[in-house]
C-alpha cells in the first residue's frame, strides 16, 4: 500500500505527465541532451511562449524540470533523467498496446 505522501507525489507526477504538451515539453528536453531555452521550446510546438512557461512552471513543481535563467533567457534542464526516461520507456510500451 501506499503512504499519503506517496500517493500525493505520484498524482503530482502523473497531472505533469497528464497534459500531451507538458509530456512534449519534457520529452523535447530529454531528447536534446542539452539545455533548452523556453522560446525555444514555444518556437519548436508552435505555441505561445506564456502558455508554455505556465506548462514548464507545472513541470518545475513536479521536479522533473528545472529552470534557470541566462542574461534575461530562462533554460529548461532535466532535473530527473533516470525518473524522465523510465516514464518516457513506459508511456511508449502503453502506447503501443491496443487499449
Amino acid at each position: 500500500m501506499f503512504s499519503d505522501e506517496e500517493l500525493r507525489k505520484v498524482s503530482i507526477l502523473f497531472r505533469a505527465f497528464g497534459n500531451p504538451i507538458r509530456f512534449k515539453i519534457v520529452a523535447l528536453v530529454s531528447e536534446t541532451k542539452r539545455p533548452l531555452h523556453i522560446k525555444a521550446v514555444a518556437r519548436l510546438l508552435k505555441r505561445d511562449y506564456a502558455a508554455i512557461y505556465r506548462h514548464v512552471k507545472v513541470l518545475e513543481k513536479s521536479g522533473l524540470l528545472g529552470i534557470y535563467e541566462v542574461g534575461r533567457s530562462r533554460v529548461l534542464y532535466p532535473k530527473d533523467e533516470e525518473l524522465i526516461n523510465l516514464f518516457l520507456s513506459f508511456a511508449k510500451k502503453l502506447a503501443q498496446k491496443n487499449i
